[in-house]
């Protein structure tokens, strides 16, 4: 029975990696090989993933409504807006760098904000993560776009707000669920908003009901249904294997690069952040 529980942390727990990763591969690949805009990709995401969380809801016996509130609808359409539109110029493994990184800065700068001590180590880790942030946009042939690092850097900070927002949530999934509905109308908003702009691409919008309905809607849930299974120590360790795994996709599906800068970059910022989170988490 044990044996049997622990392998189902485990699979459930690499299916959510992977489906974190996944959302960086499948919008990168509609907006670089399909005609879709990313103001329509972001509104396909966010409704399909409002869909499939409601549904999901709706039918655990326990489950009477969808919670959430407006602020964190605010911050999660503000993610899933910067994400899209960052990657129409951002390569799939530069884009979930700076996501992820964007995402832990916020995350550990509040709790510093906050009066948390920190030991020597883990401030350590913090300059060599942020250090990585600022090495990798720093000026130069192989540096990534400005506007697309910009805009991603923003999607991070919002979805760490969001987190951190999300942090004493009693329901994870229905919270979650709420947020996801509130967040449709500030799509729907953005879209006739870049309307002259818009480009309806079928294929494009398959990319993006599995990104809103598989990638987010059923990668939260599970996510979230194993997370109290897991020690703090473990999930957030694990989640470092994102932007590789998102890396490793977009060099065997787009042919992306890995150059040097990324490379160092990524050695600085995930190492940085793991020197923060395990001496944070083990204590």
């Amino acid at each position: 029975m044990v044996k049997t529980s622990n392998l189902r942390i485990v699979v459930f727990t690499s299916v959510a990696m992977l489906a974190f990763a996944g959302n960086s591969l499948l919008c990168r690949i509609a907006l670089k090989h399909t005609g879709i805009d990313a103001a329509s990709f972001t509104t396909v995401r966010l409704v399909s993933g409002a869909l499939t969380l409601w549904l999901l809801v709706r039918i655990r016996a326990d489950a009477l409504s969808c919670r959430g509130n407006w602020l964190s609808a605010l911050a999660l359409f503000c993610y899933a807006a910067g994400f899209s539109m960052a990657y129409v110029s951002l390569p799939t493994a530069t884009g979930a760098l700076l996501l992820f990184g964007a995402v832990q800065t916020c995350m550990i700068g509040h709790d510093l904000w906050r009066g948390e001590r920190f030991l020597k180590r883990q401030v350590a880790g913090f300059l060599l993560a942020f250090g990585g942030l600022i090495g990798l946009l720093l000026p130069g042939l192989s540096a990534p776009p400005l506007t697309g690092s910009i805009l991603m850097l923003g999607a991070g900070v919002a979805w760490g707000i969001y987190s951190l927002r999300g942090k004493t949530a009693d329901d994870a999934t229905q919270v979650t669920a709420g947020n996801f509905l509130r967040a449709v109308p500030l799509s729907l908003l953005l879209s006739v908003g870049m309307f002259k702009y818009a480009v309806w691409d079928s294929a494009g919008a398959v990319y993006a009901v599995t990104s809103g309905a598989v990638a987010s809607g059923l990668g939260y849930a599970i996510w979230y249904s194993v997370l109290p299974a897991l020690k703090a120590s473990h999930a957030a360790t694990v989640q470092l294997c994102v932007p590789v795994l998102a890396a490793v996709g977009g060099i065997a599906f787009l042919g992306e690069p890995i150059t040097l800068r990324l490379a160092l970059a990524s050695f600085a910022i995930l190492g940085g952040i793991a020197l923060v989170i395990l001496d944070r988490t083990a204590r």
